[in-house]
């Protein structure tokens, strides 16, 4: 009898992988999970210590949010979403705005992270035309950025990895070197610095500020550029430009909401609100796809007239509102409302960052290890002294994550950063038993 892998190579087509590399290390097929856990089918468990790419908030199969679906799915399973609506998704807007950004309450309902980029892309866009500044058609974004893989999404993306073949089909992006902490070219740290680097910024804004609609920032995380942190005085700073230049402020929390960085959103570190801000992943705690661009008052009003004076937003998804996912995020909600989710992760968030720098700073190849909230990174270097990059070629972070998987823990490392990215329920002996995986496979690959 053929093996579930084998079965899913004669038909499957991986997300974001090279799939020659199957044919060494097959597919996992997963049976079943709970909590941060995850079993195969031949009954070996692993650590979901990623949260299964940044979306798992509160655990696998969480009873509270199984109930919820289980519950609306014999209520209504879906329904159009233009001209009608559901209870689901009234009470979502009215328990998120609780909890929001001041500013932010109109909500637009999409169906992944990166429609929600579009979304926010084109309402910014078609706001800027609308009320009278239609030399305004551009965006700026971050070196290292990452929002998506649609097209707008990926032209406002900027690494290389996943755009660079794509580049003559991309928009024209007004591009800021954006803040590197590890390899700071003024000699600061992120902890003791007044964000020198945001002068790139003042320069981009200066040149290109009146023609440009929107900036989009990943709020204090860069993702996918090997999770780089940075202050949130660059998030003031950006705000006061955007204000003085009149240029929307794109917040993708995507990955950053949901207190992932110890808040519960980003942009609360700053104590700034943006003009739009995408939400995705945690929102539904993993279980369903869908997204929001929330926007404010002002950028709803220019869309609202007459139909037939043509200033409608006619962006639209089949899925938008659906009352599964939105029973979804209105349990997560619901789990996080008292605050203790969220403040025990924090409290755990301390004792996973010191076991972190105990275990690995050591290492001659552990160049840099940062922390924000219950996100850790370790930056493996070939030079500790010059902070010198290993050979992308030699794939020493994906080495180490085959090893790791041996040992039930998944990592899956951005290049040749390894991360710890759980969900906000995992415990101190769990990330005991990560952590020393983590170490071994390191070992195994780079000696000690």
């Amino acid at each position: 009898m053929e093996s579930w892998s084998d079965r899913d190579l004669k038909y499957i087509w991986h997300p974001c992988s090279q799939m020659k590399d199957y044919e060494e290390l097959p597919p996992i097929v997963i049976d079943h999970g709970e909590g941060v856990y995850l079993y195969d089918t031949d009954g070996n468990r692993y650590v979901d210590v990623i949260s299964s790419w940044w979306c798992n908030l509160l655990g696998h199969c969480n009873p509270i949010i199984n109930a919820a679906v289980k519950k609306q799915i014999d209520e209504l399973e879906h329904v159009i979403f233009a001209n009608f609506s559901n209870k689901r998704a009234v009470e979502l807007c009215e328990k998120l705005i609780k909890v929001l950004p001041k500013s932010l309450c109109k909500f637009n309902f999409s169906d992944n992270g990166s429609a929600s980029i579009e979304c926010a892309m084109k309402m910014s866009f078609q706001y800027h035309y609308q009320t009278g500044n239609p030399e305004k058609k551009r965006f700026m974004a971050l070196t290292d950025a990452y929002h998506g893989e649609t097209i707008g999404a990926l032209s406002v993306g900027g690494c290389d990895l996943y755009s660079e073949i794509y580049k003559p089909m991309l928009m024209d992006i007004v591009r800021i070197e954006g803040p590197d902490c590890y390899r700071c070219p003024y000699g600061f740290c992120r902890d003791n610095c007044a964000c020198e680097c945001a002068v790139k910024a003042e320069e981009a804004f200066e040149k290109f500020g009146n023609e440009v609609c929107a900036l989009i920032v990943e709020p204090l995380l860069q993702g996918s550029a090997g999770m780089k942190i940075y202050p949130s005085l660059y998030l003031k700073r950006l705000r006061k430009l955007c204000d003085e230049y009149n240029v929307h402020l794109i917040a993708d929390e995507i990955a950053t909401g949901y207190g992932r960085t110890g808040k519960m959103f980003a942009f609360d570190h700053a104590e700034v609100s943006p003009d739009i801000m995408c939400l995705s992943k945690g929102l539904t705690g993993g279980y369903m796809p869908m997204s929001l661009a929330i926007t404010t008052q002002d950028i709803y009003d220019a869309f609202y007239a007459d139909y037939n004076s043509g200033r409608a937003f006619m962006h639209s998804h089949t899925y938008s509102g659906n009352p599964l996912a939105c029973s979804a995020a209105n349990a997560v909600l619901d789990i996080l409302a008292d605050g203790s989710v969220i403040k025990n992760a924090n409290q755990n968030a301390l004792y996973f960052n010191n076991i972190i720098k105990e275990k690995f700073s050591g290492h001659k190849n552990v160049g840099e290890v940062r922390s924000i909230g219950l996100i850790n990174a370790i930056e493996l270097v070939k030079d500790k002294t010059s902070k010198e990059a290993f050979d992308s070629e030699l794939r020493i972070g994906y080495q180490i994550y085959k090893k790791a998987l041996k040992r039930g823990v998944i990592l899956r490392p951005l290049g040749n950063v390894i991360y710890f990215n759980p969900p906000l329920i995992i415990g101190q002996a769990d990330m005991d038993y990560v952590t020393d995986a983590a170490l071994a496979s390191l070992y195994d690959i780079l000696g000690r």
